[in-house]
């Protein structure tokens, strides 16, 4: 039999799961209903109705009053339709005849919201706000927490912070004032929250928490107050002034200076004087005015966070640049590098940017005697090259020696890492070409050079894939990377895409990386792993770097999309500065066979005053000469479209296979051409034109964003039980 003691943990659960609208609703509905169905069971095994004593806690009387009005509602016609229609859908969920994860799932937070906002209220209704703010009162953690209450919304424009003059405050949605939808804060130092906002009422309605002040006087910005601002949703970034990390949705800001603060910087106490002897021998004074001196650190004037200065020196340092680190080492370079005041005389440029550094400022520099290797404090130290990690005092270790990815049988046979059986080194003079064979390593057909062949089964390898080493440091990722091959039928948290660029990484090789085990890991193809800076390419005339900085998100100046990727690194040109190219465009293969073509195709980047029509071979449809197409230079006129030829999703093979976890789906990779006509696509209902469809739910796509858009519409709770099971509930708890 349940305790009151855990029921109370439970309902607290259920009130304290964390920003429920920003993840996958799916998975707030399950948890959510998981603890409601946990509940009810709790509660069910305490026979509260067979008790002959009434409870004496306030809360078990709430709770029986409560279980008589529903089981009296179950029945009852009279009630409105939403109420009934959540007291149905509960009371399926709990019955014993039926599987509670075998019904059509309702969205329960959508629903309850409206049941919420019923008048008059329901007597139910009013009897579960009761309990939640009995539990919420017997924590001191919710009274003790402060409301922000703010009274001007901003809105951010180019980088900067704009007052948004028409703005509702409160959105009359009841739901909203429930704990569950808080916006949470936490103060510098704490593990829990410290203070919330509600989106419902803006605090109104939460009169037993103390205010936080809607305006203020701050030390770092002695000249104007600053109020409390409503940040509305941007996919732009701006930074606090005060500390290194953006805005959180609520924080301090003067308009007149466009000056913002967030919350836990507000709070925390400036320090005034500082001594530092690493950077400077004298005591240094914190200067609060928005001024654009120049760091004597970072060499740059910008004016986004305090510093702090010796007058008589003429040393300025951001109050950021005072946590720099002395000795690190960043993926861009071999060795490690230490950080200089000022530079020798010479002409240095800094080898992550491009850009050129200013010998009278600080920056970094090659330990290494002879190496010229130099780099901006600010580039040096980007998430994106440098892991963090300060190794001033420590002592400088031999790499372990990288694994060989093969093993040497005999002249020409191979036993590789990636399979089972020996391999042979084969020749391929191009004239049996297959297009179905490909290589397992970069998964493209093997068009002309050496591969290796399995001697017993129809594996096969590119040699220079064959040669791709165990691990590797890569310009764009900060740690070391490991060579896996592709695993099949495994539970995946999504796809998982490629980090640079928009294909998956669900055959062939890929490097990922191993460092704390995150579900989100870093990983790349290995034709993203292998392309190196400068970038010669054919679509510039330019040499072509590495030099985005992290969260900065550039168009690629030939596909014309700024890709969606967890890096959205892109090639960059130095001398025009407009031109960008992505991961996806610079791996593309430059050279191509088609089936029916014994030359090999190259890929044309369009001719702006080319007036010729082109036909694509496969589609028959007209090829646009001003964009990207392959075409035959030996006057045989074949021009085909890049997906028409290459398909919509490069990099997947058929045969290839994985659960999609997010809608419980075994996903398939078919062949497409051993039928006597194209299948038809189940979702964008055209025939599938590519060399591979993808099966899945007994339906052909012809495309990964098919199965996707089909796959989102579909409302799917066969995987709710394995869900809960991972949150760490047992059989008998749902």
């Amino acid at each position: 039999m349940a305790s009151e003691e855990e029921i109370i943990s439970v309902i607290s659960q259920l009130i304290s799961i964390d920003n429920p609208w920003e993840v996958n609703n799916g998975d707030a509905n399950t948890e959510i209903m998981a603890l409601i169905i946990r509940l009810i069971y709790m509660v069910d095994s305490m026979n509260l109705d067979r008790q002959q004593k009434q409870p004496k806690s306030e809360l078990m009387l709430l709770i029986t009053q409560t279980i008589s009005i529903f089981n009296s509602m179950v029945m009852d016609d009279s009630q409105p339709e939403l109420l009934r229609k959540l007291i149905s859908f509960i009371t399926q969920k709990t019955s014993l005849d039926i599987d509670p994860f075998s019904e059509p799932e309702l969205d329960l937070l959508q629903h309850f919201g409206k049941v919420l906002s019923l008048e008059p209220e329901p007597e139910l209704i009013s009897l579960i706000r009761k309990i939640v703010s009995l539990v919420m009162s017997m924590d001191l953690k919710w009274k003790k927490l402060i409301s922000l209450c703010p009274q001007v919304a901003v809105r951010l424009d180019k980088g900067k912070l704009l007052v948004e003059e028409a703005f509702m405050w409160e959105t009359n949605y009841k739901l909203c004032c429930f704990p569950l939808f808080w916006l949470k804060f936490k103060s510098t130092g704490e593990d829990d929250a410290t203070h919330f906002f509600c989106r419902g009422c803006n605090g109104k309605n939460h009169y037993e928490n103390d205010k936080a002040p809607v305006e203020i006087k701050h030390p770092l910005h002695p000249k104007h107050s600053l109020q409390l601002a409503l940040l509305q949703k941007s996919h732009d970034m701006r930074q606090c002034y005060c500390c290194d990390e953006s805005l959180q949705e609520l924080f301090y800001y003067c308009s007149a200076c466009d000056y913002a603060m967030n919350i836990a910087c507000v709070e925390k106490q400036p320090v005034f004087s500082i001594d530092h002897p690493k950077w400077h021998k004298h005591t240094l004074a914190l200067f609060p005015r928005q001024t654009p001196f120049t760091c004597s650190v970072c060499a740059l004037d910008h004016t986004t966070c305090p510093f702090y200065i010796c007058p008589p020196c003429d040393f300025v340092i951001h109050q950021k640049c005072i946590s720099l680190p002395r000795v690190i080492r960043i993926s861009r370079h071999p060795h490690r590098i230490s950080f200089t005041h000022s530079f020798r005389q010479g002409d240095w440029s800094c080898c992550v940017c491009r850009q050129k550094i200013d010998n009278d400022y600080g920056g970094y520099s090659c330990i290494k005697d002879g190496c010229s290797y130099a780099a901006h404090s600010k580039c040096a130290t980007q998430k994106n090259v440098w892991d963090g990690k300060e190794l001033e005092d420590t002592p400088e270790e031999n790499e372990e020696e990288v694994e060989p990815p093969f093993v040497r049988i005999s002249d020409g046979n191979i036993a590789h890492f990636s399979h089972r059986h020996h391999l042979r080194l084969e020749e391929n003079t191009g004239r049996d070409y297959d297009v179905n064979k490909l290589c397992q390593g970069c998964v493209m057909p093997i068009y002309i050079g050496n591969f290796y062949s399995c001697m017993q089964c129809d594996y096969i390898l590119h040699e220079t894939c064959a040669n791709l080493s165990r691990k590797i440091h890569h310009p764009i990722h900060p740690h070391m990377l490991t060579l896996r091959r592709g695993s099949q039928g495994l539970l995946e948290h999504n796809v998982d895409p490629c980090s640079a660029c928009p294909w998956m990484c669900k055959a062939g090789f890929f490097y990922e990386c191993q460092e704390g085990g995150d579900e989100y890991s870093f990983r790349l193809h290995v034709q993203c792993a292998t392309i190196a800076e400068p970038l010669l390419h054919k679509s510039h005339i330019h040499s072509l770097f590495l030099t985005s900085k992290p969260g900065e998100k550039r168009r690629c100046s030939v596909c014309k999309k700024a890709r969606q990727s967890l890096t959205n690194e892109t090639f960059n040109c130095i001398e025009c500065d407009y031109f960008a190219l992505c991961f996806g465009c610079a791996t593309l293969p430059q050279e191509v066979r088609y089936e029916h073509d014994k030359h090999m195709l190259t890929l044309s980047y369009g001719e702006k005053t080319n007036t010729m029509t082109y036909w694509c071979e496969v589609c028959e449809q007209k090829i646009n000469p001003k964009e990207r197409f392959y075409t035959c230079d030996e006057y045989c006129c074949v021009t085909l479209h890049i997906e028409c030829l290459l398909g919509q999703d490069l990099y997947i093979k058929p045969g290839s296979y994985w659960l999609n976890f997010y809608f419980d789906r075994w996903i398939y990779v078919r062949h497409n051409n051993h039928h006597m006509t194209r299948r038809f696509c189940f979702s964008c209902k055209k025939r599938c034109p590519h060399k591979i469809v993808l099966e899945s739910s007994n339906s052909m796509f012809c495309s990964t964003s098919c199965v996707r858009d089909f796959l989102s519409k579909e409302v799917d709770t066969s995987g709710i039980r394995e869900f809960l099971q991972r949150r760490g509930y047992e059989d008998d708890e749902f």
